[in-house]
């Protein structure tokens, strides 16, 4: 536990401390993971030189210090605060900059804004499974226009009637994980929490044969329609009731080396705990105009470190925010070093193929110059 960091105590989970100076390398899990999603990748960093830590991010795991309410402030959840949690452990760990820094999942914009707010601290970037499109823009040019911008949450409304319309009626899932039913339905569904959380688990990794990911052409809800049920729910719908005709059978849940019966049960007996809702105001924060307000602070600004992306051959959420990869790649870098898809990996890419992970995390490194072997 690391105390008063930016108002948490801050649950982490490290390797390499045992040496001082050693170089930094700082991992941001996602939904609805934990510190414990990099266990397979921590070692492999650590034996590689690095002193490595993995916290659980606001509103998940261990991590105190955030309010466990659907009527929290979602203030406290926004993109800038979760970035200001990660700025605030590296000082509060006794260093000026990490050597890595890897965001996985919604992990990932929030190291994206570590590296526009804060590039001397975080002097490289690796993102994982979703793409940084880059910061929202100010309407640009508009001085003598009388077009007003279309706010996003009207955007959103649209889609979501759309979505609605189809034959039969759908609806995205990020939509159904900002609403106040979602935490309870995950917390106590039908199935119980370990049998959710394995079909969960089960449903969005390279396992799934049902997963055959591939660009969309746009944000239109024929288009995202083709994603998995997962992603675009059919309505009415919970998550539980969603993944429920996915459950792995007895051999398949034997036959995962990557995640063990042992091992979901820490994610079981953590969620059991603390329920999802720390963990799903994120997705509420991204439906609030007011809370991405904010981000236009960086309007017009591209991530100029070093930057890769890796994403899971078998993962859908590289093509979820269609256009995402080709804004990132042409637009929001200037320095991406390329674009991975790891094979035999679906979402989970740390859990799922670490070594392989490893491999390519290390070689970004050492291709960007390597980190100075030094703790400050």
């Amino acid at each position: 536990m690391i105390h008063g960091v930016n108002g948490l105590d801050v649950h982490v989970l490290e390797a390499g401390y045992e040496s001082p100076g050693r170089p930094l390398a700082l991992l941001l899990h996602g939904f609805p993971d934990l510190a414990y999603g990099w266990r397979h990748l921590i070692p492999i960093l650590a034996d590689a030189g690095y002193h490595v830590v993995a916290p659980d991010q606001r509103g998940f795991g261990r991590t105190t210090g955030w309010v466990n309410s659907y009527d929290a402030a979602l203030g406290p959840f926004s993109l800038l605060n979760m970035t200001r949690d990660a700025i605030g452990l590296v000082s509060a760990l006794g260093y000026r900059r990490t050597a890595m820094l890897v965001g996985h999942d919604f992990g990932s914009p929030v190291a994206a804004y570590c590296t526009l707010a804060r590039p001397d601290v975080f002097p490289s970037v690796v993102l994982m499974s979703a793409p940084f499109p880059g910061p929202p823009a100010f309407p640009f040019n508009t001085a003598d226009s009388e077009a007003s911008q279309v706010q996003l949450s009207s955007e959103n409304q649209k889609l979501a009637a759309a979505l609605a319309a189809l034959d039969p009626p759908r609806a995205y899932y990020q939509h159904y994980l900002s609403t106040r039913g979602a935490n309870d339905d995950m917390w106590h569904p039908p199935q119980g929490l370990h049998a959710f959380l394995r079909a969960f688990f089960y449903v969005k990794s390279a396992d799934w044969p049902g997963n055959k990911p591939h660009p969309l052409t746009s944000r239109s809800a024929v288009e995202l329609a083709q994603m998995p049920t997962y992603y675009v729910m059919d309505l009415g719908k919970t998550m539980p009731e969603t993944v429920a005709p996915f459950q792995p059978s007895d051999a398949e849940v034997q036959a995962c080396k990557w995640l063990t019966e042992a091992e979901l049960g820490v994610y079981t007996r953590e969620y059991d705990r603390t329920g999802f809702q720390g963990a799903l105001q994120a997705y509420r924060v991204y439906s609030d105009p007011d809370l991405n307000a904010e981000l236009r602070l960086f309007s017009g600004k591209t991530v100029d470190v070093p930057s890769l992306f890796i994403g899971g051959m078998s993962d859908w959420g590289t093509y979820a925010a269609p256009g995402a990869l080709d804004l990132m790649r042409t637009k929001a870098t200037t320095r991406m070093g390329g674009i991975e898809l790891i094979d035999g990996a679906g979402h989970w890419i740390q859990q799922e193929q670490p070594h392989r992970l490893g491999m390519l995390l290390l070689a970004f490194i050492k291709g960007t110059g390597g980190p100075a072997n030094h703790a400050d």
